[in-house]
């Protein structure tokens, strides 16, 4: 056999014992289809994708960058890197700037189909989305669309982005498209029941609810309620568990629940419907020394957005407690960095 069929070879037994589980085998395999054929680009990619599936993100991209400088026209690499940088790495600007490579056209960069760059369109609406830049994520996505087609995907993206804009009637009508073209995908059916719940559709969106964690119960658990008076309660206890030297500083500011945040708070303080909790007013270490808390200073909290990020009770007491604490932190001037460091971020 000579080494152009002995490589081959080796990436069929490799792709084999990947999709039976055998890890360690199929990196075998492909260290021999390597051995076949040093720099083989579609070698260093699988090696890269399983490295991946176990976690081993730096060794991942590693595999990636072999597989383009072996082949700088071997796409699936370059969108491997991408989506690794995105998902894995939160290397967001390093995956912009591929694909604006990518999409350049120039010469030592594969050429794209529709279909690619519809993709490519929408790993970059991905990086602009986790760099807050969300009117740039909604253009790019819907530039995908207009590229390939509806794709489910695509449609589901869309209607997070208007979603996470407050542009509720807008996510609505997106996801329920994006569910009616893969009903399937767990990711477009939570977000469609987040646009049910925040239309007053509590039924549809329970059960929808349901058919997400349905799918994929390690992400997208059942949401939690508990009874407004029990977590006014716990709500009440996470105050009371502050240290004395900082209940005196907060015993002013009102602490209040509500189950999401109003349109106008979306509007005015830019914040995700999502979002856990929120101090607004003027932190103590701005304020005049003879600053008294007033109306304008207070703590939110809201009650449905944290049911939904817990699986048990008993967490989501701690996840009030946290969030008591964080949004506290804030009034008293703490920054994201300091309370990521006393474990409140």
């Amino acid at each position: 056999m000579n080494d152009k069929d002995r490589y081959w070879d080796c990436l069929d037994l490799a792709m084999e014992a990947s999709h039976g589980g055998r890890t360690d085998e199929a990196l075998a395999w492909l260290d021999e289809a390597l051995k076949a054929r040093p720099g083989g680009a579609e070698a260093h990619n699988g090696r890269g994708e399983i490295l991946w599936d176990e976690g081993r993100a730096e060794e991942a991209l590693y595999q990636f960058e072999l597989a383009m400088k072996a082949d700088p026209n071997f796409l699936t690499a370059h969108l491997n890197r991408a989506e690794l940088l995105i998902e894995e790495m939160g290397e967001f600007e390093r995956a912009i700037q591929q694909c604006d490579r990518l999409l350049s056209g120039a010469e030592d960069t594969p050429r794209l189909d529709r279909p690619t760059e519809a993709e490519v369109y929408y790993l970059k609406s991905k990086a602009l989305f986790y760099l807050e830049d969300l009117e740039g994520a909604l253009f790019l996505v819907r530039r995908a669309i207009k590229t390939s087609g509806d794709v489910a995907v695509y449609r589901a993206f869309e209607g997070q982005i208007s979603f996470e804009l407050g542009r509720f009637a807008d996510a609505r009508r997106q996801l329920e498209y994006a569910v009616l073209l893969d009903p399937d995908s767990p990711h477009a059916v939570y977000h469609f029941a987040l646009a049910l719940e925040r239309a007053g559709e509590d039924e549809d969106a329970g059960r929808a609810f349901q058919q997400a964690n349905a799918l994929d119960p390690d992400h997208y658990p059942l949401p939690v309620a508990i009874a407004d008076i029990d977590f006014d309660r716990a709500a009440e206890q996470a105050l009371a568990d502050l240290p004395a030297s900082i209940r005196e500083y907060v015993e002013n500011v009102p602490l209040l629940v509500r189950d999401f945040p109003e349109d106008d708070l979306l509007e005015g303080e830019r914040i995700s419907p999502q979002i856990l909790g929120l101090f607004i007013g003027v932190p103590r270490t701005e304020a005049e020394p003879s600053h008294q808390p007033v109306d304008f200073d207070r703590v939110f909290l809201f009650k449905k957005n944290l049911e939904k990020i817990c699986r048990t009770r008993a967490e989501l007491v701690e996840q009030i407690q946290i969030t008591v604490k964080h949004e506290i932190g804030h009034y008293l001037g703490l920054d994201e960095d300091d309370l990521e460091r006393l474990g409140l971020g």
